[in-house]
């Protein structure tokens, strides 16, 4: 089964016939990549000169807008060149804004923003720790951030000015990749979730939900037999081109590439068409009780983990 579903899209701002709508609804939630390659995100001349590596800090892997609070951190340059991409990520912010609401109109209500960045530096040959490691195979959870059931939905558009595609790999179904990982993890008890939260480990606090699903996510990325034995599927994403993704349910690694912008949204379960392939139906089914905090305003904090 081709995991990339191809959507004849090509304006931010346009209407989207119900047809369009509807297919890429059905492949999305059913763990597909909709991909948009005539999606073009344009950047003027002045916003081509900001795709520099030295404008990122070295500590960062990206360059990030916060939409709810208008800042931006992980840039480096000048006050004008940092004001200019602070106005290039707020544009991106719209835009992609606008595509979602367009393409999944259901969705508008039910929609957090997240984090916008800009991601100038190459992934391939970036050395870091196995869990920051975007290279293996993987599903999004973050460790102080927890989103309590929330799905991650993320856009992304290559903006290479040098006609490089972003490699990516595909593995396995969230419901194989749960069966596989899930009998190895201990449950979080009550103590552990209430010292997490007390010594501001998480910034709210965590869920069954977000322990397994960060468990999971480490694991992954842990073992290297698994990441050398999991049959993966290897993408090519080109310049000029968007893509849209459930990041807590697709099995994804990001290979080589630089120069891609992305925003992150969150997502309540409940406004899923098709909810039995969410990652928190299929966590539930397998352990056959409830894993959210009830009652619990479920907007996240924004994530301060890079991806």
């Amino acid at each position: 089964m081709d995991i990339l579903k191809p959507i004849a899209v090509d304006n931010w701002h346009g209407e989207i016939n119900n047809e369009t709508a509807q297919e890429a609804l059905h492949a999305l939630e059913h763990g597909k990549i909709v991909f948009l390659p005539q999606l073009n995100f344009t950047l003027s001349a002045d916003e081509n000169s900001l795709l520099s590596p030295a404008l990122t800090d070295p500590k960062r892997k990206n360059i990030s807008f916060n939409p709810r609070s208008g800042k931006t951190s992980g840039a480096l340059g000048s006050i004008l060149q940092q004001v200019q991409l602070k106005n290039l990520l707020h544009r991106y912010h719209q835009h992609t804004l606008a595509l979602i609401n367009s393409l999944f109109p259901s969705y508008q209500k039910h929609l957090t923003a997240g984090r916008t960045s800009l991601r100038t530096v190459e992934i391939a040959g970036r050395s870091s720790s196995y869990k920051k490691d975007d290279s293996r195979l993987h599903v999004d959870s973050f460790a102080a951030t927890p989103v309590n059931g929330l799905r991650i939905l993320r856009v992304f558009s290559n903006v290479n000015p040098h006609g490089v595609a972003r490699i990516w790999q595909t593995g396995e179904p969230f419901s194989t990749v749960a069966k596989r990982f899930l009998p190895e993890i201990p449950s979080m008890s009550a103590v552990e979730q209430r010292l997490l939260h007390l010594f501001k480990i998480t910034k709210t606090p965590r869920s069954l939900y977000d322990h397994f699903m960060l468990n999971i996510h480490n694991r992954m990325k842990k073992s290297i037999a698994y990441q050398q034995s999991v049959i993966k599927t290897t993408l090519s994403l080109p310049p000029k081109s968007s893509w849209i993704v459930y990041t807590d349910q697709v099995s994804h690694a990001a290979i080589s590439g630089q120069h891609v912008l992305e925003q992150t949204f969150y997502l309540s379960p409940t406004a899923m068409h098709y909810p039995e392939t969410t990652p928190l139906f299929v966590l539930e089914e397998m352990l056959k009780h409830s894993l959210i905090i009830k009652n619990k305003e479920m907007t996240p904090s924004i994530a301060e983990e890079e991806y």
